[in-house]
């Protein structure tokens, strides 16, 4: 008997965590953060069924916080046992996990100064979720695991992590259960990034499943072809530098940062716009940057030649790296034409937040959504169509132009997902799970596996748990 329950992601899109139990091992892959309002945080605990002494491991399919923000949490608790991912993620996993500890010890302290001046005391549930020391545990708690090697995680249970295409580092994983002289495999996709994106791999299919837990964060349509997106992101930067304007690209900034200032690079190499100053406000995409350089054994092949050549340094001599506060706020102080690329992608935090405060009511500046937005998020709010919006604490007319581009998603779409899954369903009828896509979305890729496959998804919620003999 195999049970699979979510505690995240189930009916949406963060959050991601799946309790797996086996006759001989208990294990989580992914344990990832809710992000989006403050109903969201409160949800960001360890849920009881994963208790810290049950649990043999817990396996991560990649680095983003909605799939590795409660790992710390639950070191913290006193889980002491392995977190299995490959190297690259190992080392993504640290960077964006110190930035949210760094964020998190920073909003306290910015309530606690406020709650000092009106006299009050902050409660126990405003502390952060956790600091550096249990980040920095957690690093240590991690064992890599290269691609498409067979290795033991727990009783009876192997792994194989295989290229998922989604960002540095990221993998789907095949579990082989072995029970009884029985052997069951379990397939969790993780995120399935698209084809042909830059600097990555395309995804890999593992070629057998009996399981097959699914993301389906796009599963209700397919995205813009990358070539007509890049067109209309040349014709927004060329029309907001023609009026001087300030563009402003909240940006995630592991996967999708490298993919904008890889087609801005295109762009200006090509001679489709002239040399402007482009800011990477993020102290947290600068080092993912970096790291990008250290991993370049796992680029396609065009991405290791423009690394390898110098052509993306040449083409980007005028990118500005802005690692301190003080670096950020002087960007103020610019006159357009300009560019920012900062974080976080969703608009919920980091220094992009500053500079929609100063600008969301400026006419004049451009906001250019790149990546996918949470219910909750402000990004979403802005995506929706708000005319106001509330940005650290106060509200603010939306009177910049924002533009929407879905085609640079670090996400497959639906006939990419059914294209994904479709070697496992050769000559076999594996049982479909989908997690990871809000509920609308859940529905349209379960119809359309039916359609293809004969197969009918599992749909479960929250806390649902399947068993499958």
């Amino acid at each position: 008997m195999i049970r699979i329950t979510p505690f995240g992601a189930a009916g949406e899109v963060t959050g991601s965590a799946t309790l797996v139990e086996t006759p001989s091992a208990r294990l989580v892959v992914d344990l990832g953060m809710f992000q989006g309002d403050k109903d969201d945080d409160a949800r960001n605990v360890i849920p009881g069924p994963i208790h810290r002494e049950s649990i043999d491991a817990v396996l991560l399919t990649h680095g983003h916080l909605d799939h590795c923000g409660r790992l710390p949490l639950f070191v913290r608790d006193g889980f002491e046992g392995p977190i299995f991912t490959t190297p690259a993620t190992r080392d993504v996993a640290e960077i964006i996990l110190m930035d949210s500890a760094n964020i998190q010890e920073s909003d306290y302290r910015r309530r606690q100064r406020y709650a000092q001046r009106k006299g009050r005391k902050l409660s126990r549930l405003d502390a952060p979720l956790y600091d550096q020391d249990d980040v920095e545990q957690t690093i240590r708690q991690m064992e890599v695991v290269d691609y498409d090697v067979v290795v033991d995680v727990a009783p009876g249970v192997s792994a194989t992590f295989h290229e998922a295409g989604h960002i540095l580092g990221s993998a789907s994983i095949s579990l082989q259960i072995h029970h009884n002289g029985q052997d069951r495999t379990v397939v969790f996709s993780g995120d399935v990034g698209p084809r042909n994106m830059p600097y990555l791999k395309d995804p890999e299919s593992p070629s057998k499943a009996d399981i097959v837990v699914l993301e389906s964060t796009y599963g209700d349509r397919d995205h813009r072809s990358i070539d007509a997106t890049v067109e209309e992101f040349t014709s927004i930067i060329q029309s907001a530098i023609a009026q001087k304007g300030k563009i402003f690209i909240p940006s995630f900034a592991i996967g999708r940062t490298q993919n904008v200032l890889y087609y801005l690079a295109e762009m200006i190499r090509h001679g489709r716009i002239p040399r402007v100053p482009i800011f990477l406000d993020s102290p947290m995409a600068i080092k993912a940057s970096q790291l990008y350089t250290e991993y370049a054994e796992l680029f396609d092949e065009e991405g290791s030649e423009l690394v390898a050549d110098g052509q993306l340094a040449s083409d980007l001599r005028t990118l500005r790296l802005s690692s301190s506060a003080e670096q950020s706020r002087s960007i103020n102080d610019y006159r357009g034409p300009f560019i920012v690329v900062a974080g976080s992608g969703m608009c919920t935090a980091g220094r992009i937040v500053h500079h929609l405060r100063n600008n969301i009511a400026n006419p004049h500046a451009h906001i250019v959504i790149v990546g996918y937005q949470a219910r909750g998020s402000l990004g979403r709010a802005l995506v929706d169509g708000a005319t106001h919006v509330s940005v650290m604490g106060s509200w603010y007319p939306v009177q910049a132009q924002v533009h929407t581009l879905g085609g640079f998603s670090a996400h497959a779409g639906q006939s990419q997902l059914v294209d994904w899954l479709r070697p496992m369903v050769h000559g076999h009828q594996p049982q479909v799970v989908l997690l990871h896509g809000e509920e609308d979305p859940r529905q349209l890729l379960a119809e359309r596996i039916h359609e293809e496959f004969s197969i009918t998804p599992r749909r479960p919620r929250y806390g649902e748990s399947l068993s499958f003999a």
